[in-house]
């Protein structure tokens, strides 16, 4: 077995030269597999082939003994890739995420690959679960997503870690942090999204709060090139949203061209363009948040469904037909019907004909005829909770409660019937979808992944039928729409980006050539020359400092945003008058202010489900730093905040109500956390620091707090250390207050 561990330091487009010298705007397509070649047995993500959860295998197994045994149809259990996640199959090999030796100084969140026929440990890559509050017990929330062409896959983190995995090895090949480049929210909830590979792009979501104008939270829609990270597009849906949520997407032709559909924070179902991130459609589902995916049929008709309050009346839940085609169109009849009071809000539909098969949250499943909406035979109550997708294939569906009873069910034009019931072993949970690969039934569980099967059938052949094709691009050659890669960056003073660009009709399908006449342009006193190579200021400017750089031709213009960060020591004394511009998530909950006298920010207590507060200033590649910072808690609080700084992905935090000092990097666990009693007062300006370093392999953290009127003890006051060390990560604020304001002043980053 190869472990690997994630002590890497490289994190590719964040530091070093930005020239992206030999990338096309499409990125490379390295590959061990033609397109062509692809297996269609395999069940590259969490949706399958065809992102419908049907599979057209035959002759699979109707009823096993989960206890095992000799003719149980178990052909294998693994322990090790026991999870809430759902797995996938690729070129003979199974991936999941799991949970790394829970309860241990070393717990932390992995990619696990076994062999797909023994269940064997082919490797595991394991990563920290850090500055993030979720429960333990939802790690493995997200599944991973494969790329066949490329044999490479890729996963999103409890903590937003975004990674591109060898599919072989392992071996990581890009990451990128989404909460400290993007201010992705990891939550209590642990809701996490996962991605979808679309052509050279891998696309993933989820709520953020990151830098200047995107400081306010959004829904939004990241498009990476899947080769080397670099960021293409970012598409934001409504501001200030209700939940976060993990609702995956849905890619297929509607109307002659791709789009991309899934369900938002803010309650809308969108579809978007999945080359550009244009926005076509929306249309409100709930006033609350979307977790399940859609279905869309061959015609363009998209079937939605959610478990919340919908946008008008006191009805909860509904599941929705929309006409994507009218839709795309900006039709407001594309809402076709809205069967109400029928809470699906976790396990997603599932389309099969002319029938839609949709779970409520207390897992009462519905047959729903397509046309009309209503539902078909009587509902057949499967448990009492289900989160998981239900799969169909062999002219059956499957399917497992949240406590682990699994169905097997026959439907007909009239209803289901049930075919096949077992109870998993007892303290079983199930979060994950079954699926099917080459003639097994891979059903994850929280004590075991399940191989099931039968030793004597082999998987037949399969036709794939052909999927409705785009437009000819012929029909619209003129270009519409310009793009910028890449659409974000971070730079140091004098280095240079140079920037591609892509031109797209108004379907959204790429042009092989940009149109002459292109312009660029740069804001500030930044320079960008004629052929898109951007110039980040001088060598030794001190200034944290932002550019806005557009290309024009005609009435088309796209734009990137540049932050410009110094190398160290940085210091923030909110002279200016201003929150910094570079600072992740900072702007929207903090304020310029004075307090005593003495300009300074504040974290405001005015912002709606702002009360924690994670601020990241430059990227995540440092480490070896100290950081410093003074804190001051408003007189008039009823309770006392939490107030603290962040070093490589760990929190020094002046506890409030706990009255300690404690540098942690779990929240919701401790693996690593030490504590020292600590009395502090609201109304008096406090001095905290924390130094982070790496000595053999272990991250040594140092803390100490006083008073900032007072002389800064000479020894240390609180001191951890963690054998599974976070090797790099961005200084930052940490915060946690709901009924009030604190100050902060007086930053400081210094080298070790």
């Amino acid at each position: 077995m190869l472990r690997k561990s994630l002590a890497l330091a490289f994190l590719f487009g964040i530091a070093g030269n930005f020239s992206f010298l030999g990338i096309g705007v499409e990125g490379f397509r390295l590959g061990t597999v033609a397109a062509a070649e692809i297996d269609p047995l395999d069940w590259p993500n969490w949706l399958g082939p065809n992102q419908n959860r049907i599979s057209l295998e035959t002759d699979l197994i109707d009823e096993f003994d989960p206890d095992g045994g000799p003719g149980s149809n178990v052909l294998w259990k693994s322990e090790e890739a026991g999870s809430i996640s759902t797995p996938i199959v690729m070129n003979g090999r199974l991936y999941t995420i799991a949970r790394h030796k829970p309860n241990t100084p070393v717990d932390a969140e992995k990619v696990i690959c076994l062999d797909a026929n023994t269940g064997e440990v082919l490797w595991e890559t394991i990563y920290n679960v850090f500055l993030s509050d979720l429960p333990a017990e939802r790690v493995g929330w997200s599944n991973v997503c494969g790329d066949p062409v490329a044999d490479r896959v890729y996963a999103l983190g409890a903590c937003c870690l975004f990674q591109c995995f060898d599919g072989k090895t392992g071996k990581v090949l890009w990451q990128r942090s989404l909460s400290e480049e993007y201010g992705m929210l990891s939550t209590y909830g642990g809701r996490t999204n996962t991605p979808v590979v679309f052509e050279d792009l891998v696309i993933i979501s989820g709520v953020t709060t990151g830098w200047d104008e995107t400081a306010k939270p959004s829904h939004r829609f990241l498009a990476f090139n899947k080769t080397n990270g670099t960021l293409v597009w970012i598409a934001t849906t409504g501001l200030l949203p209700e939940d976060t949520t993990y609702s995956t997407p849905v890619i297929k032709v509607i109307d002659g061209q791709q789009v991309l559909v899934a369900g938002a924070g803010d309650g809308g179902l969108y579809g978007i363009q999945p080359r550009t991130g244009k926005i076509l459609w929306k249309n409100q589902l709930s006033r609350r948040g979307i977790n399940t995916s859609p279905a869309i049929d061959d015609k363009g008709n998209v079937f939605a469904a959610h478990g919340e309050e919908n946008p008008e009346g006191t009805a909860m839940g509904a599941v929705v037909r929309i006409d994507g085609n009218y839709a795309a169109q900006g039709s407001t009849s594309a809402e076709q019907w809205r069967t109400e009071e029928i809470t699906v809000g976790k396990s997603s539909p599932l389309l099969v004909g002319n029938h839609l098969f949709v779970v409520e949250d207390s897992s009462k499943m519905h047959m729903i005829d397509t046309e009309t909406g209503t539902p078909v035979g009587m509902p057949v109550k499967l448990g009492t909770a289900m989160r998981g997708t239900l799969l169909y294939a062999d002219g059956k569906i499957y399917g497992c409660t949240t406590t682990g009873i699994f169905h097997i069910l026959e439907p007909d034009d009239d209803g289901v019937k049930s075919v096949f019931k077992v109870r998993m072993p007892r303290g079983v949970e199930v979060g994950g979808s079954p699926i099917v690969s080459h003639g097994k039934i891979y059903m994850p569980t929280t004590l075991g992944l399940y191989c099931l099967g039968n030793p004597d059938r082999k998987p037949s052949p399969i036709s794939v039928a052909e999927s409705t094709s785009e437009d000819d691009i012929a029909k619209s050659p003129e270009a519409t729409q310009l793009q910028l890669i890449p659409a974000e960056a971070i730079v140091s003073p004098g280095e240079t980006i140079e920037f591609k660009v892509a031109a797209f009709n108004s379907k959204g399908q790429r042009l092989k050539t940009t149109p002459p006449g292109l312009t660029f342009e740069s804001s500030g006193d930044f320079l960008i020359d004629e052929n898109g190579k951007f110039v980040a200021g001088n060598v030794g400017d001190t200034k944290h400092q932002a550019a806005i750089v557009k290309v024009k031709q005609g009435n088309m213009i796209a734009t990137a945003r540049i932050r410009i960060v110094p190398p160290l020591p940085w210091k923030f004394d909110f002279a200016d008058g201003q929150v910094p511009i570079t600072w992740i998530g900072a702007r929207y909950r903090h304020e310029a202010k004075v307090v005593d006298k003495d300009p300074a920010i504040v974290k405001v207590s005015t912002i709606p489900k702002g009360t924690r507060s994670q601020t990241w200033f430059a990227s995540p590649n440092y480490s070896n730093y100290t950081i410093t910072a003074d804190v001051k808690a408003n007189e008039n609080l009823k309770q006392h905040p939490d107030m603290g700084v962040i070093a490589q992905r760990y929190a020094f935090v002046l506890g409030g109500e706990a009255q300690h000092l404690q540098i942690r990097t779990w929240a919701a666990q401790l693996r690593m956390a030490r504590s020292v009693p600590f009395k502090w007062e609201v109304g008096k300006w406090y001095t905290i620091k924390l130094q982070s370093s790496l000595e053999d392999g272990i991250a040594v953290l140092h803390g100490k707090a006083w008073l900032r009127d007072e002389s800064e003890p000479a020894e240390w006051m609180v001191t951890a250390t963690d054998e599974s060390p976070n090797p790099m990560g961005s200084p930052g604020m940490f915060g946690s207050s709901t009924n009030g304001e604190y100050g902060i002043d007086n930053v400081v980053v210094e080298a070790n």
